[in-house]
């Protein structure tokens, strides 16, 4: 189990390294995106601050819907999804596997992005560490509830624009609570129990989301 999981995760690793255009689409839109707020709004430093958080946090949700389609449909288009529904190591593992991978491609240079991003757009200090704790943990939860949408849409047209539709009303929770911790910290306030509510969505992600898709993918060879 453990070997096959570490297979996993180590192959969707160098298809991401050699096929790196997926993850470079989704981390230049983060950047692009967020550059042109300055210009719409203005560059007044209070407004810019105000929304910095709210702006971070929306677009990092959208840069990961953006690689979503990555995590499955290629394996599917190809018959390997199948061989590996056919494996004995469980589904359910093995998309975990792919969740991890695809968090490691995608939410951690968004991670390492956000600062940057947040010092363009004049977030005061104080909202810093909300934000990339918020991060830290939000966006595991995103890439599980993603993988649920990704296998649901297998072989479907517009596969993209379905699987947004379907995880968007599932991401609103932790797009709240990321963006209420960072307006918390800058009013003063505890960031705690903000914290602690995504931590809680990510405990029930990772048992529930993988066994979702298992059975989604399941369903997409019948």
């Amino acid at each position: 189990m453990k070997r096959g999981f570490l297979a996993m995760l180590g192959r969707d690793l160098r298809l991401a390294y050699r096929q790196g255009s997926d993850v470079v689409l989704a981390l230049a839109f983060f950047i692009i995106a967020a550059s042109l707020f300055p210009l719409g709004v203005g560059p007044d430093p209070k407004v810019l601050a105000g929304m910095a958080a709210g702006v971070i946090w929306v677009l990092a949700l959208l840069s990961v819907m953006l690689s979503l389609d990555r995590l499955f449909q290629t394996d599917y288009d190809d018959g390997a999804l199948e061989l590996m529904a056919l494996s004995p190591v469980p589904m359910t593992l093995l998309v975990l596997a792919k969740s991890l991978s695809h968090w490691l491609t995608t939410g951690v240079p968004l991670l390492v992005l956000a600062p940057v991003i947040a010092v363009m757009l004049n977030m005061p200090a104080e909202g810093f560490l909300p934000l990339i704790v918020g991060l830290a943990v939000g966006t595991p939860t995103l890439s599980l509830i993603g993988a649920i949408g990704a296998a649901l849409v297998l072989g479907a047209r517009r596969a993209n624009l379905l699987t947004a539709l379907l995880v968007l009303p599932l991401y609103i929770p932790v797009l709240i609570f990321g963006v209420t911790a960072v307006d918390a910290a800058l009013a003063g306030l505890p960031i705690r129990p903000h914290l602690l509510l995504m931590a809680a969505i990510l405990a029930a992600a990772l048992p529930l989301a993988p066994w979702a898709a298992a059975a989604a993918i399941r369903t997409s060879f019948q």
